[in-house]
């Protein structure tokens, strides 16, 4: 399987991740770093963040030990821009805010919102209306604990489409439908942007669905601008 290179610089890469592929090895032969290493002729790859195994979307990777430091760390200070998109059936209790909670384990590998703000996951959306039962988020997370958009999504009452670990078991689809559509970061005096939009799932490619994305100012580029001194 050919993995799709969105943008290469020297010291890293940003691929399209699909649904369905995970970062880790699971019971592969070979993981994803090391199959990509081996499709672009490299030693070796960095992940220096992750993405869970049904999101679809942006994975950055370094080349090198160096960057790989100095990229994890803007990830960790949150100087790294994320945006994603999620699609849910179901009208949140409001249309935009500001998700702030910490999380805690539950059950079956599942996480679960609290009212305490201790080391808080936080998340912006906004909610639009597609068609009858099928609303857009434009997800902006803060933080970067796991679940967190997932788990957002609940707390909304607006579970993500296809997510049966979050959601309801009977609202069954071809995927979770939750995609990683933007990053954008300064990195050695460069403004990077890249963006991507969802490929796999039938429900991207509604016409209804495909209209607000455009709307929404989201469209697949690359954009990498020199910072004045």
């Amino acid at each position: 399987m050919k993995i799709d290179v969105i943008y290469q610089h020297r010291d890293f890469i940003i691929i399209y991740k699909l649904c369905g592929l995970s970062v880790h090895k699971d019971n592969e032969a070979i993981g994803l770093t090391a199959h990509l290493a081996k499709q672009l002729g490299l030693a070796k790859l960095w992940l220096v963040h992750r993405l869970d195994k049904v999101t679809s979307g942006l994975l950055m990777l370094a080349t090198n030990s160096q960057s790989a430091a100095e990229l994890s760390q803007l990830f960790a200070n949150r100087q790294v821009d994320k945006t994603y998109l999620a699609l849910t059936r179901h009208k949140p209790k409001k249309k935009q805010g500001r998700i702030v909670g910490d999380m805690q384990k539950a059950r079956d590998g599942a996480w679960k919102l609290c009212q305490s703000h201790e080391n808080p996951a936080k998340t912006r959306f906004i909610s639009i209306g597609c068609e009858s039962h099928l609303r857009l988020f434009v997800l902006y997370p803060e933080t970067g604990k796991t679940h967190q958009l997932r788990v957002a999504m609940k707390s909304l009452g607006s579970p993500i489409l296809g997510d049966l670990l979050y959601g309801k078991k009977e609202e069954i689809a071809d995927r979770v439908y939750l995609h990683a559509t933007r990053l954008e970061f300064v990195y050695q005096k460069q403004r990077i942007q890249v963006c991507a939009l969802p490929r796999e799932g039938e429900y991207w490619h509604r016409q209804a669905v495909k209209e607000k994305i455009q709307e929404m100012g989201f469209v697949t580029q690359t954009e990498s601008i020199a910072q004045e001194e």
